[in-house]
């Protein structure tokens, strides 16, 4: 005779988190997503801005929009959908990218691109400066961080399961995002790195990151949200060394070419993590248990 199960509050909670799951697992899927979504933020926020010269404030407003629109449908999804995360990502890469330009450019006209003289309508930027700007982002990224670890809940990705939560967690995205163009366009047109350059530091600085995660002491939620945070610059520094022109060190491939060989990407990848998600959330069944449904 068969024992009953014996069902935990271990599995009760997995059973749980398996059914209110809203963000995705970190896997190195995860990571290339983030680096694609970062990239297409940048050259896109560019394209809006610079290319067909709406500028920085009016396509701010505009992205910012987009981002709320997401985000609710984001936030009405009663489980994790690739698409409708990783949309929000690509939203706040975007709003991130002319939210930094405008809060650290001004009408001079190294900002402008090609032979424009202005930027749409509207102040053309408030001049702060990159580490101005970086600080201003900075200390409000560490205003949510201080309010979410006041509120007792969990920092860990894949346990983010309430709604309170994830405002936190999407608000922590936008500002790092913002911050993260900061640091790359920092690097690219300020440091005397080039885009080369800047990504290349970038990238050994997630190389480091990969290899703290070996060392006990080290919390790998600290360490994911610092890789989080770099990813930005990274896709910053990338998209402008595809974009820029070949006398300023980038690839000149263009803001409306790179955008849309960057959206098949990942728009690729978010319908390959859909397709994984749909197997993970109704696996195919063994083979023993296929013949006892033939035999039912």
């Amino acid at each position: 005779m068969e024992q009953p199960e014996l069902v935990t509050d271990l599995d009760v909670a997995s059973s749980t988190r398996s059914v209110t799951k809203k963000l995705p697992e970190v896997t190195p899927a995860f990571w290339i997503m983030k680096i694609a979504a970062t990239t297409l933020g940048e050259t896109a926020g560019d394209l809006f801005a610079q290319t067909l010269r709406l500028g920085y404030f009016l396509t701010t407003i505009a992205l910012m929009l987009i981002f709320v629109l997401t985000l609710v449908v984001q936030l009405r999804s009663s489980r994790y959908n690739p698409f409708f995360y990783w949309t929000v990502i690509l939203s706040t890469s975007m709003a991130g990218t002319t939210m930094s330009d405008f809060m650290n450019r001004d009408a001079s006209a190294k900002y402008l691109s090609g032979d424009a003289t202005s930027l749409g309508w509207g102040p053309q930027g408030l001049g702060m400066g990159y580490p101005t700007g970086a600080a201003i982002l900075i200390s409000i990224l560490l205003i949510i961080f201080a309010a979410w670890n006041a509120t007792g809940m969990t920092f860990q990705i894949r346990d983010i399961v309430t709604f309170r939560a994830e405002v936190l967690f999407w608000s922590a995205i936008l500002v790092s995002n913002t911050l993260g163009t900061s640091m790359g366009d920092f690097l690219s047109d300020s440091s005397g790195l080039g885009y080369a350059g800047g990504v290349l530091v970038v990238t050994g600085g997630l190389v480091v990151l990969v290899a703290l995660m070996k060392v006990p002491v080290v919390p790998n939620v600290l360490l994911f949200w610092i890789a989080f945070v770099l990813t930005r610059p990274l896709g910053a520094t990338a998209g402008d060394l595809l974009t820029k022109p070949v006398a300023k060190g980038g690839l000149n491939l263009g803001t409306a070419g790179s955008s849309a060989v960057l959206l098949a990407t990942l728009v690729g990848l978010m319908a390959y993590a859909q397709v994984q998600e749909r197997r993970t959330a109704h696996p195919r069944p063994t083979e023993r248990e296929a013949v006892a449904q033939r035999t039912d």
